[in-house]
Formats: C-alpha cells, sequence, structure tokens
C-alpha cells in the first residue's frame, strides 16, 4: 500500500511540475505548484517528516504561493504570448543540460556503497532542525525573506502600467467632472 501511495504522490508531483514550467497561464502554474507542494508534502509523510509536511503546507503552499496569485492577481498579468521557439544554441543547451541530468541520476542510482538506511526518529527531530535554523543560519534565513519581499515590491513596481494624461485628469477628479459648452 505504500509504495502504490508513494507511485500515486510522485505522479502527481512530476506531471504537475511540468505544468508549472509549461503552461502560459501564470495563474493556473502557481495553482500547479500548490498541487506539486502538496504531493511533496505526502511524500515527506512517508519518509516520517510531519513537521516538513506540516510547514511545506502552511508555509509554501498557504502563505507563499496565496501572494504569488495575489501579485499576479494585482499586476493583471496575461497570458504569455507566443513567440519565437528559440534559436539553435538554446535547444543544443537544453539538450546539453537534459543528457547532463540524466546523467547525474544515472550515477546516483547505479552508483557504489550508497547509504540506504531506513530513517530513523532521529533523522526528522524538531530540535536539531531549530537549533541550526534560528542559531548559525538565523542570517541567511531573514535575508531569503527579504529577498522574497523586495522581489515582490520590484514586480509590483516594474509590472505598473503607466498613466497617460488624459487618464490622470479624468481619475483626479472622481468622475464628477461636468461637460460645459
Amino acid at each position: 500500500m505504500e509504495m502504490v501511495v508513494f507511485l500515486a504522490a510522485a505522479a502527481v508531483a512530476v506531471l504537475s511540475a511540468v505544468v508549472v514550467v509549461s503552461h502560459r497561464n501564470p495563474v493556473y502554474a502557481v495553482m500547479s505548484l500548490v498541487v506539486t507542494l502538496l504531493a511533496m508534502a505526502v511524500l515527506f509523510v512517508q519518509l516520517a517528516g510531519h513537521l516538513l509536511a506540516v510547514l511545506l503546507i502552511l508555509v509554501y503552499a498557504g502563505a507563499i504561493l496565496v501572494l504569488f496569485l495575489f501579485v499576479i492577481m494585482l499586476l493583471n498579468v496575461g497570458r504569455e504570448p507566443r513567440g519565437p521557439a528559440g534559436s539553435r544554441f538554446q535547444r543544443w543547451g537544453a539538450v546539453a543540460g537534459a543528457v547532463l541530468l540524466a546523467g547525474i541520476f544515472a550515477s546516483l542510482q547505479w552508483g557504489a556503497a550508497v547509504d540506504r538506511r531506513p530513517v530513523t526518529e532521529a533523522d526528522v527531530e524538531l530540535t536539531p532542525l531549530a537549533r541550526a535554523l534560528f542559531g548559525e543560519y538565523l542570517l541567511v534565513f531573514e535575508m531569503a525573506g527579504l529577498l522574497l519581499l523586495a522581489a515582490v515590491i520590484a514586480a509590483t513596481v516594474l509590472a505598473r502600467r503607466a498613466e497617460t494624461p488624459s487618464d490622470a485628469g479624468e481619475a483626479g477628479d472622481g468622475g464628477l467632472r461636468e461637460d460645459r459648452a
């Protein structure tokens, strides 16, 4: 039964991740990312990482992706226009990257002396994670939060449409302008 749940969650995660990177509508891409994160939470639960599963759902799917959706809808980002297919260099680079990634996966799969011990309770304890996160990695953790905040503010500022003079004049009177002939 565990293998069936694992294969189903892994298939959902991979398929929804493909939708994230291939869909042209950003709202659908973010919603597919939510499905990917939920499937990953199921995989964490199977690995006895209940805390990581809950954090994945609450922090990422519940907070950060909702913020992404809010920004996408605030900016009224539409469908991405279809552009040229790309240059030959881009295609060969993508093929080379895919071959390199397949080689890395193959070397990991058939590599020598891989530690395949079962996960123990000591591997998923909260205390070492909290000490590391709020101890030696506190500055990095806070910098990542500030970087996300700066990225959202920059995206909002860059995507604002410039007002035309006629729009600015009409908006300033609150719609109470009278026609005088």
